[in-house]
């Protein structure tokens, strides 16, 4: 990548940062800000809002979350930029339990990509179906990678299908890290992706231990596609917005709550 595409690609996902975190931005003040002209910030916020990680206004754009949008699948550009550091905390937390030695199943999400850039180039073995799991890994030498084939999905850059499905099937691992697109109490651990759910539910079946990673926006959120309920989870990462209340239900479940 060009030290210009590098710059464009920086800018980018700090205006994301700062839709985020003040609701809207405006034109002007953000051509003032990084130095540039208001036509190039004028393409920033429509490359942006064309991936779904905020939606255009008079004179700059606003985030989605202020829309009151439907819980729909957004774009996977939105995903990458989507609670950063809340991501980045649950993935150093992970990364934390995993013990040399272990043979462990990375689920896809932009979170698992945060736990993969995490893990420590120690003896391990993944296990994972993610492309972005696979590029955070694939400069750690001591790290035993088991990609798992199958046709790729680029709306979130992971692989699916009968072929992925059987090749999971073949494996046990002492853990799974899974992703997240939905939790609730009474509905479960959901997804948006049909063949995700499927895959998901084997590689639980893969897992002596089952560890949920999710950032505390999911909460209360509900997919179409069911993976498990919540009680078949062993343990829960997430961060330290989650509410009250459903810390204490899944510890109630039988299912250890972990705060980053």
């Amino acid at each position: 990548m060009t030290s210009t595409g590098r710059d464009t690609s920086q800018r980018r996902l700090q205006i994301s940062e700062l839709v985020r975190q003040h609701g809207s931005v405006q034109v002007a003040e953000l051509a003032r800000r990084f130095g540039v002209s208001m036509q190039t910030v004028r393409k920033d916020l429509r490359y942006l809002s064309e991936r779904g990680v905020m939606s255009r206004a008079y004179g700059g754009a606003i985030d989605n979350g202020a829309l009151g949008a439907p819980a729909v699948e957004p774009h996977y550009e939105a995903k990458r930029t989507s609670h950063l550091e809340q991501k980045r905390r649950i993935g150093a937390r992970a990364a934390a339990l995993v013990e040399p030695g272990a043979t462990i199943a990375i689920d896809s999400g932009t979170t698992a990509i945060q736990l993969a850039e995490a893990l420590p180039n120690v003896e391990l073995t993944v296990v994972t179906n993610d492309f972005g799991v696979l590029g955070a890994l694939v400069s750690k030498s001591n790290i035993e990678i088991v990609m798992l084939g199958g046709q790729l999905r680029r709306k979130n850059m992971a692989f699916y299908g009968g072929l992925t499905v059987e090749a999971i099937e073949a494996l046990h691992v002492d853990a799974l890290f899974l992703g997240v697109d939905g939790f609730d109490l009474e509905r479960g651990i959901t997804t948006h992706y049909e063949p995700e759910a499927q895959l998901n539910r084997k590689m639980v079946e893969a897992a002596r231990k089952v560890v949920a990673i999710t950032d505390s926006s999911k909460f209360g959120r509900i997919c179409l596609h069911r993976i498990i309920p919540v009680s078949e989870l062993d343990m829960l990462i997430t961060d330290t917005d989650a509410p009250a209340d459903i810390v204490q239900a899944c510890e109630q479940l039988g299912v250890e709550p972990l705060l980053a």
